[in-house]
């Protein structure tokens, strides 16, 4: 299941930021901080080379710092002044590795403060994966970390670049943290933060984790687009069953997904053929009153349809009491199962569910997982939604079962009846 999450539009606008944060002023106030200590010979190159960032140029900066260099015997203090000119000039040209150099030669120098280091780690981190390197943003963004940072557009940064580098399992592992400490402290997890643990455990092919992301992502922001997304990618996914097919097509109605014309029809027949005339005919009158059937070329066919349906509800009320018989007088409680669903379109929804539950005691299913989930779909469709949420925790097939009945229980906590 793909998804197109907001990965890109983060990353850039918190590279933009971190790869700013501390502006051309840092490096200048550590050059100005040692203005006493530096003599003239090296100072003229650094105050030229401040001019030149002043102005933005910040190629030429790195000239002058590489002038100032070039004076012999330098002392500590007009290194770390050149070192403190060389990380601006180069943050303005984005240069990540002259940044890094600085920074460690400053560090070793023991001029940098605590808060100070962490704001130089952040903007490495950032020019970094302003420039595309992902394991080098990613390097300096945990470096941050351990040095006790805790900026929130820093663990951006460090998740981008994690992406940037492959990372699914940081990705997967960090994001799921994340979205676990927000619902503890009674905080909606963000959509996007969402997206990014949909995303990360897609690429990971971590199913379970996938399952989770779509679930919070339903629950938390049920939209009609996402269920678009969900729905069509269901079939594809390794393992589900083609007799769901139906099933998936009721998810679509329940959602407003239904796609066109062609949605409606082949819904309907299949219900008629799967025993479902009733429902196939509240698909149909659902298609017409929406004007997405009934209308142009196709029209009269769509009413023949209506037509065939009706007839064949007539079929099924006449044979009812033969096959009946037959399911009780079966070893197996499939038969009851259908004939329960039947009945529940046919808006017999007590009745329905009473013959359900009285296929699935009877035992010998075919597949028990099937019949929890219609069990749920009855108890559903006459109003019982909590009682449906039961069956449906009860279907558990890895067969597509299981995830219908998920989806079923997640849509009707928001479903209006």
């Amino acid at each position: 299941m793909k998804r197109n999450i907001l990965a890109s539009a983060t990353l850039g606008a918190a590279a933009l930021l971190v790869g700013s944060l501390p502006n051309g002023g840092l490096g200048m106030m550590q050059a100005q901080a040692q203005a006493d200590t530096v003599r003239a010979e090296v100072g003229k190159h650094l105050k030229d080379a401040a001019a030149l960032i002043k102005g933005g140029k910040f190629k030429e900066a790195l000239a002058k710092v590489r002038d100032a260099e070039g004076v012999a015997n330098r002392t500590a203090a007009e290194n770390n002044a050149i070192e403190g000119t060389r990380f601006s000039a180069a943050m303005g040209v984005s240069d990540a590795d002259s940044m890094a150099k600085a920074f460690e030669a400053l560090k070793a120098g023991g001029k940098l403060a605590g808060a100070q280091q962490l704001q130089y780690m952040e903007a490495i981190a950032g020019t970094y994966l302003r420039a595309g390197n992902g394991a080098k943003a990613l390097d300096w963004s945990n470096k941050y970390f351990a040095a006790g940072g805790n900026s929130p557009t820093m663990k951006t940064v460090q998740t981008q670049a994690q992406l940037r580098s492959g990372d699914m399992g940081a990705v997967l592992k960090d994001t799921l943290a994340e979205v676990q400490a927000d619902e503890k402290a009674g905080k909606t997890p963000s959509q996007d933060k969402l997206n990014l643990l949909l995303y990360a455990a897609n690429k990971k092919g971590d199913a379970a984790a996938e399952s989770l992301a779509t679930e919070k992502l339903l629950n938390y922001y049920p939209r009609k687009e996402l269920w678009a997304q969900i729905l069509g990618g269901l079939p594809q996914r390794k393992g589900f069953a083609p007799r769901f097919g139906l099933d998936v097509y009721r998810l679509k109605l329940a959602t407003g997904n239904m796609r066109g014309a062609d949605d409606y029809m082949e819904m309907a027949q299949l219900a008629a053929q799967a025993g479902f005339p009733e429902e196939g005919k509240q698909v149909v009158e659902k298609g017409l009153a929406a004007n997405v059937l009934g209308q142009g070329a196709e029209g009269a066919r769509h009413k023949r349809l209506l037509d065939l349906m009706v007839k064949k509800i007539g079929e099924a009320k006449a044979a009812e009491p033969e096959a009946l018989k037959a399911a009780n007088s079966s070893k197996a409680g499939d038969d009851l199962v259908k004939l329960g669903l039947a009945k529940t379109f046919r808006g017999e929804g007590a009745e329905g569910v009473k013959l359900i539950q009285a296929g699935i005691a009877k035992g010998n299913l075919k597949r028990a997982d099937d019949a929890h989930l219609y069990l749920g779909l009855a108890q559903f469709n006459a109003g019982d939604t909590a009682k449906a949420q039961q069956s449906w925790r009860a279907a558990k097939g890895a067969d597509g079962s299981g995830e219908l009945a998920r989806l079923w229980s997640i849509h009707s906590r928001s479903a209006k009846k």
